[in-house]
């Protein structure tokens, strides 16, 4: 097994985390222009919310000695939008499956209170050891994780309003410590 095969996951979530939805969030100097920006004017690259991206978090998130993985709506778009303001590399993207191949239990999961996200986590992770980032974690997500995960797991909500902060990368660090 190589090094990188045993560190652990850290699965991203961009809006909440990343985006934050209260206040006006970071913002400096006018707003990216040229290849930083979609030209024609359309969702994702034109989404003025980019804007509240912390071009700080990118090296925060890369320093905690983790395999980062996009586990966000964006898909795809994150690595094309959101990586390059903030110092990210082309990272793995989560594929979500259609939610018509799954309506029975995507019916028992939501009647369970469990995010859409979870099951696919856990089957993404492949039994390695992960942290969830995401402004949505609830606590029948831990109890789902917790009893159907074999390796340690932190799902760390993180405060959608403030995005994440200074407490949230150490809470991240500490169990990376704790875990690796």
């Amino acid at each position: 097994m190589t090094l990188t095969m045993r560190r652990a996951l850290l699965f991203l979530d961009v809006d909440g985390p990343l985006i934050p939805f209260g206040g006006t969030g970071y913002r400096q100097g006018p707003a990216p222009q040229g290849n930083e920006c979609d030209p024609g004017g359309d969702f994702p690259g034109s989404n003025p919310l980019l804007a509240r991206l912390d071009p700080g978090h990118g090296a925060r998130l890369t320093a905690l000695g983790c395999d980062l993985v996009w586990a966000t709506t964006w898909m795809g778009d994150a690595n094309e939008y959101v990586a390059p303001r903030i110092g990210l590399p082309v990272l793995p993207v989560v594929a979500w499956s259609d939610p018509a191949e799954e309506d029975e239990r995507a019916d028992e999961d939501e009647r369970a209170g469990l995010h859409w996200k979870t099951r696919a986590l856990v089957g993404w992770a492949a039994g390695r050891p992960f942290l969830w980032v995401d402004d949505e974690i609830t606590p029948a997500d831990r109890a789902w994780v917790a009893a159907h995960h074999p390796a340690p797991a932190l799902l760390h909500r993180v405060d959608p309003r403030t995005g994440l902060t200074d407490r949230d990368f150490a809470a991240l660090a500490r169990w990376l410590r704790d875990h690796q």
